[in-house]
């Protein structure tokens, strides 16, 4: 019988955010951004939870509130990148078989949600899992901020096998589309292969880096969920967060 998966969850935080400069230290319901994903992250129940971070204030702050971190480099061009060299030096020895990137600016995610990601590489063959909801704003389905994905139903399964990612409006025709959650699971080897393929065609033209990965014919299964967590990007993001988190705080206290 084999072991299960050990599993390292990475929070990759950068300050240089063009619409929200500072954003994962933005103070919601008295705690920074970043804290609020790295405890729901935990919440999980996955295991190790490290924020990897090119900013020395990222890295005490979070260190304060007691959550990991590791200093990375400043000029890596995607998130990816970030939790490969922070895995390298968290675990030289290759001890965790799989990764899990949550994005730093998701305070609200359901730490359920981050559970449900792992599952696809638990059941199957996949190389990387992700998650998706269905569409049911039609303003939405327009939208090219929204990424679809595209992909074959798995039999007996709520999942999907990706074919493709885009920012137009796909598949063609009467049927469900599906909203991409950017967070992924990622076994080692498939992490290590990634970020040696350097970016492809397809993934700089629709610059959606997951491409990459169906370009070099890794496989990418997709678990659909009920509702998409809050991703913080403008400061009318910032203050939906608050305004959540704060209510949630409040419900709890009573």
């Amino acid at each position: 019988m084999s072991r299960p998966l050990k599993s390292l969850i990475l929070i990759p935080a950068r300050m240089a955010s063009t619409r929200l400069p500072g954003k994962p230290l933005a103070d919601i319901a008295g705690k920074p951004m970043i804290v609020h994903v790295a405890e729901r992250a935990a919440a999980s129940g996955l295991g190790r939870v490290v924020v990897a971070t090119d900013h020395a204030q990222i890295s005490a702050v979070v260190e304060a509130h007691n959550i990991e971190a590791v200093m990375t480099r400043a000029e890596h061009e995607s998130g990816s990148d970030r939790i490969y060299e922070a895995l390298q030096v968290i675990d030289p020895d290759k001890e965790f078989d799989v990764v899990i990137n949550v994005q730093g600016d998701l305070p609200t995610i359901d730490p359920a949600i981050i559970k449900t990601a792992l599952q696809p590489l638990i059941d199957g063959p996949a190389d990387i899992a992700t998650l998706a909801v269905e569409i049911t704003d039609a303003q939405e389905k327009t939208n090219p901020n929204v990424v679809k994905i595209v992909g074959s139903p798995l039999a007996g399964t709520n999942r999907l096998r990706a074919l493709y990612f885009t920012r137009a409006t796909a598949p063609y025709g009467d049927g469900p589309l599906y909203h991409h959650i950017g967070l992924y699971a990622y076994r080692r080897t498939a992490l290590e292969k990634f970020v040696s393929l350097g970016p492809s065609v397809l993934e700089l033209r629709e610059k959606l880096e997951q491409l990459r990965a169906l370009e070099a014919g890794m496989r990418i299964d997709v678990e659909v969920v009920q509702s998409v967590p809050l991703g913080v990007d403008t400061p009318q993001d910032l203050e939906k967060a608050r305004h959540y988190l704060t209510a949630d705080i409040g419900k709890n206290v009573q």
